[in-house]
């Protein structure tokens, strides 16, 4: 069985992320809050971790700093679950939209996620100024916007 809890193990969570090919630099150019960490571990394996996800602030803007699933558990809805996690934290604050860097954009768009163009997507995220952006590395910026119930 796969429990989804919230963890203070970030650390932990970044290490995942750079195993499954996602990029983290410990010198981040923008400033970025931590709101909450999520990781799915799996009992039946001794704990043994399965995924993560990590929601932060980065100038007042909702975002998904890094979430990933180790390949034995893909295709088991931990993502999804865990996204879910990260919306529904977003929702309870108040956000109006949550922001990411999806190098699987096929997935997020199955959630409600929406590309947002180079010219519109906010500053802060390094990719654009990436010498590998759009040569070995094809990301896309993406949102997905909240309204406020009978909007």
């Amino acid at each position: 069985m796969i429990n989804i809890t919230i963890t203070n193990g970030y650390e932990s969570l970044v290490e995942m992320f750079i195993r499954n090919g996602l990029e983290f630099s410990a010198e981040d150019e923008v400033p970025t809050d931590l709101v909450r960490c999520w990781e799915a571990r799996d009992d039946a394996q001794g704990g043994k971790l399965a995924g993560g996800c990590v929601l932060a602030l980065r100038e007042g803007e909702y975002i998904i700093d890094g979430i990933a699933v180790e390949p034995e558990f893909r295709g088991t809805q931990i993502g999804a679950r865990l996204l879910e996690q990260a919306i529904e934290a977003v929702k309870n604050r108040g956000g109006k939209a949550l922001y990411l860097v999806a190098r699987a954009p096929g997935f997020f768009r199955k959630r409600g996620f929406a590309a947002v163009p180079r010219e519109g997507a906010p500053t802060f995220f390094e990719c654009f100024a990436c010498p590998q952006y759009n040569k070995t590395c094809f990301p896309e910026v993406m949102r997905l916007v909240f309204f406020p119930p009978g909007a």
